[in-house]
């Protein structure tokens, strides 16, 4: 079955379009990340593009309705201190989690059955687990996520990616999100201005026995990670970067979009076969 639209992003697309859609599928994914600093030489959109960019490798892959990018996320760490200029916007969790609830209950009203949220920033993880819970619980609605992200985990692109692992090559800005972004747009990213390789330290304010490695929550300690602390992203990265930029290509992030693209379409397609019974879907509470 191919449905003749002009795009794949609803955004974009009439109403009717939006009812003819639903005759024959009733999945929808909304991309979500981020606008924060990263590093020198990408983008403040960083998340939102290579987020976007599978996102729509994806519906064109399964023919599948996406949301307009949503580009603000949960990023307080990325702020630093006032009158620095670095344009990180975030907002509270509770904001966030309440902004996207609402995102959901819209499209559910409407009459989709599945939400698949393609998240592109780490750190909106940590408060999605209630709403994700919230939506299945008061509607009955199918809810996901997709994490196409190398942080801990290469999976997909481990074969593309040409850094050691003491370089963290999935990590902010480096070589994964540098090649990502100049898969998208060449002039959005400023190699000019990039640092070399960068590696996380212990922040200031544990001693040098806890071991910060990673740009996770995780601190290590004798060896183990039992222990988490809230830190700024600059206590434990001095230009936020987290890796080697100078790795990136372009066909290194070409490459990596398309394979989490199409690994998202099947994963779609098969959701798509699915039966799912909405229980509650009137957005009441509006207001």
């Amino acid at each position: 079955m191919s449905l003749n639209l002009p795009t794949w992003n609803m955004g974009y697309l009439t109403y009717p379009d939006i009812q003819e859609y639903l005759k024959h599928k009733d999945i929808i994914m909304v991309p979500v990340a981020s606008l924060e600093q990263h590093s020198y030489h990408c983008p403040l959109l960083t998340d939102s593009i290579h987020c976007e960019a599978i996102t729509q490798i994806a519906a064109e892959y399964a023919q599948v309705l996406y949301t307009p990018q949503l580009w603000v996320g949960y990023s307080p760490h990325h702020m630093g201190p006032p009158n620095l200029g670095i344009g990180t916007i975030t907002v509270r969790s509770e904001t966030w989690r309440n902004l996207m609830y609402d995102i959901c209950r819209s499209l559910i009203h409407h009459g989709f059955n599945k939400i698949m949220m393609v998240v592109g920033h780490g750190s909106n993880m940590k408060i999605i687990d209630p709403l994700m819970r919230s939506l299945k619980y008061d509607t009955g609605a199918l809810i996901g996520i997709c994490r196409p992200w190398a942080e801990n985990y290469l999976g997909l692109v481990a074969d593309i990616l040409e850094g050691p692992p003491e370089e963290t090559p999935g990590w902010h800005s480096g070589e994964l999100e540098t090649s990502q972004i100049l898969a998208v747009n060449e002039k959005w990213v400023r190699m000019e201005r990039a640092v070399k390789s960068e590696v996380t330290k212990t922040p200031p304010f544990l001693p040098k026995s806890f071991l910060k490695k990673d740009g996770t929550p995780n601190v290590e300690f004798e060896g183990y990670q039992y222990f988490v602390f809230p830190m700024e992203h600059r206590e434990f990265s001095d230009t936020g970067l987290i890796g080697n930029p100078l790795r990136a290509s372009k066909e290194k992030g070409e490459k990596a979009n398309r394979r989490w693209g199409e690994h998202l379409g099947r994963a779609l397609k098969e959701l798509e076969t699915v039966k799912v019974e909405v229980k509650n879907r009137e957005f009441i509470n509006r207001v």
